[in-house]
Parts: C-alpha cells; sequence; structure tokens
C-alpha cells in the first residue's frame, strides 16, 4: 500500500513537471515595439511623456498581462525605467496597445534634444520584461526592440 502511494505520488510530479515544460515550448513571446511617444506635459525643470507600446500575442491563446517592465533609451541616454502593474489582455494573433506614463528631467535629455535639432532623428531601445498569465500557466519573458523616431516621420521599429 505504501509502495503504491509512493508510486502514484511520484508519477504525480512527473506528470506536473513535463505539463510545464510542454507549456514552455507551446509559449510564444510577445512581440513588444515602440508607436508612439506624445508630450503630456513640461514644467520648468522637466516634463511628463506618454510612450505608446505595441503587444502582439503571436499565441493560440489569450495573454493576460499582469506586470511589464520597461527601460528607455534614447541614444545612450536612459529617459524612463520602471513597471506597469496595471492588467491588460490581448487576445490570441492580436495586439494591443499599452500607454506608459514616463516623467523626465532636462538635464537627462539635453543630448538628446541636441540630436534631434541637427540631425532631425534619433534612435531608441526599448526593454524589459512582461509577465503574463495563460491557461498553461504564468510566463515572465525578456522583450526588446529597436527603432529611429524621426521629428517628421514617427518611428521606425525592429523588434527581438
Amino acid at each position: 500500500m505504501r509502495r503504491t502511494k509512493l508510486l502514484a505520488m511520484v508519477m504525480a510530479v512527473f506528470a506536473v513537471s513535463a505539463c510545464a515544460s510542454l507549456g514552455r515550448g507551446i509559449f510564444q513571446e510577445p512581440i513588444v515595439n515602440f508607436r508612439d511617444l506624445r508630450v503630456r506635459g513640461l514644467g520648468l525643470s522637466g516634463g511628463s511623456i506618454d510612450v505608446f507600446l505595441n503587444v502582439y500575442n503571436p499565441n493560440r491563446f489569450r495573454l493576460d498581462a499582469t506586470r511589464l517592465s520597461y527601460r528607455l533609451l534614447v541614444g545612450e541616454n536612459e529617459i524612463g525605467v520602471g513597471a506597469l502593474d496595471q492588467r491588460f489582455t490581448v487576445q490570441d494573433g492580436d495586439s494591443t496597445t499599452v500607454r506608459i506614463p514616463i516623467d523626465f528631467s532636462y538635464s537627462g535629455i539635453g543630448s538628446v534634444a541636441r540630436q534631434m535639432m541637427s540631425r532631425g532623428a534619433v534612435d531608441y531601445r526599448v526593454m524589459g520584461d512582461v509577465t503574463v498569465a495563460t491557461p498553461l500557466g504564468n510566463f515572465t519573458r525578456p522583450y526588446s526592440g529597436t527603432g529611429r523616431f524621426s521629428a517628421l516621420g514617427g518611428g521606425q521599429n525592429n523588434t527581438r
């Protein structure tokens, strides 16, 4: 009787770990890229912007994101870093836009403004982690995207 219980417990542990491994193999990382940037307000020492990220779900099931961390670099300058703990859902094979509010100081973006004025464009990189709840369990995966933001033409994206 004891052996039977022990064998059943061992088999249950193997079954659970096999399902988790299968889930990791089926899950495809969401594709996150920069969509837009809008100035919310400007003050004496800095301002506030909204960064809009497009999140695409390549999976055949809905993703319920519970957290999205971010780090926004323009050139070599870090413009914003933080986390968005507001839940959002991305349906299977669909995308959604996520708004990230960022406060900045003028001292941190002086060279960015000079580059924008002299060249008309700046390179950016957005990176972080997104945590999603799926039917297969919770997954936290990194994302990274690069592109070039032009004052006249908007952004061009490359996502990894």
